[in-house]
């Protein structure tokens, strides 16, 4: 009698175990780590809300809410309860014989600005980088530069009177003083302002450029005086490319400051005579607290700042694109 033996199936006896095996957990991400993650993310950045928020506001209430208000304000007209007023503010830009003045006097200052400061700061750092007198001569350039504008306009006041130094000058070369003053007649009494704003802006254009010489290696001007080059080809070709970083920011900042020049003319000439020494920043001054034109007052505030903006972003993108190829 035989008997037959069953054998289990494979695998029938053997006990699943109950969790994950070592190789599968390791596959598997861990949730709570995730989680953790995800909320420590998140803490950061609350934290780092939490930290730009007042400087965020502090711009928007004395930066962006001022303009957004003064850009309404250029729509409207100037009656007690104003009015929508459309266009009509922008239209003095080419209808208004003053704005017309106004905006030929502002493109006056930014050429004078820019190239007159830059060209002596060049010149003067230039002249006084390694000399026994340096020291002197930086300090009678750069000494107006510390002054407010209202004070440089209060000496040249004494300058520019009929009794003034500048006279007595002229006088004392042979030459006659003009009859009617230097302040009286378009164009030259902007021209004037200018150079007197260039007698101030010179110094820190002095000290820019005084600090980018300082930087070049004198390895390499020595190794371009070996090679044969001249003082002009050293200073074109080894000096002036080593500026480029430092004559962009006096470019800019004299691009700046030539837009929004105000001190300097109010104190000496309150825009006159006749409203012919405004720039875009004084006429915004006339026409909105002396005036009363507040719609008028506000369209210039508006295209000055976007003069402002487009022309300081334009040159910067173009230099930085520059030094980028």
């Amino acid at each position: 009698m035989s008997t037959s033996t069953t054998r289990p199936a494979s695998g029938a006896g053997r006990q699943e175990p109950d969790g994950p095996t070592p190789t599968e957990s390791r596959a598997r991400p861990s949730a709570p780590r995730d989680v953790a993650a995800r909320r420590a993310a998140l803490r950061d950045r609350l934290a780092s809300g939490g930290f730009l928020a007042p400087a965020v506001l502090l711009v928007g209430a004395l930066l962006l809410a001022p303009f957004a208000a003064t850009l309404w304000r250029s729509f409207s007209d100037d009656h007690r309860n104003p009015g929508f007023a459309g266009l009509d503010n922008y239209t003095l830009f080419f209808t208004n014989e003053n704005l017309v003045r106004s905006v030929e006097n502002t493109l006056m200052w930014v050429a004078g600005t820019v190239i007159l400061p830059c060209a002596l700061g060049l010149a003067i750092a230039c002249m006084t980088d390694a000399t026994r007198w340096s020291r002197f001569a930086r300090l009678c350039v750069v000494a107006p530069y510390a002054l407010s504008g209202a004070a440089v306009a209060v000496v040249w006041n004494f300058v520019l009177s009929s009794d003034g130094a500048l006279n007595q000058l002229v006088a004392a070369l042979g030459f006659d003083p003009p009859s009617q003053g230097w302040l009286l007649e378009w164009p030259g009494n902007t021209v004037v302002l200018i150079l007197a704003n260039t007698w101030q802006a010179t110094g820190v254009a002095v000290i820019l450029f005084l600090v980018g010489l300082q930087g070049i290696a004198p390895e390499t001007l020595e190794a371009a005086s070996l090679d044969g080059a001249s003082p002009w080809q050293r200073f074109r070709h080894v000096v002036l490319p080593q500026l480029r970083p430092v004559s962009i920011i006096v470019i800019g900042m004299s691009l700046a400051n030539g837009l929004k020049s105000f001190d300097l003319i109010w104190v000496l000439t309150r825009g006159g005579p006749g409203r012919s020494t405004e720039t875009l920043a004084v006429s915004m001054y006339q026409e909105t607290f002396l005036l009363q034109h507040e719609g008028a007052g506000a369209a210039i505030a508006v295209v000055l700042t976007l003069i402002v903006l487009a022309a300081s972003w334009l040159y910067l993108r173009r230099q930085l694109d520059a030094k980028g190829d």
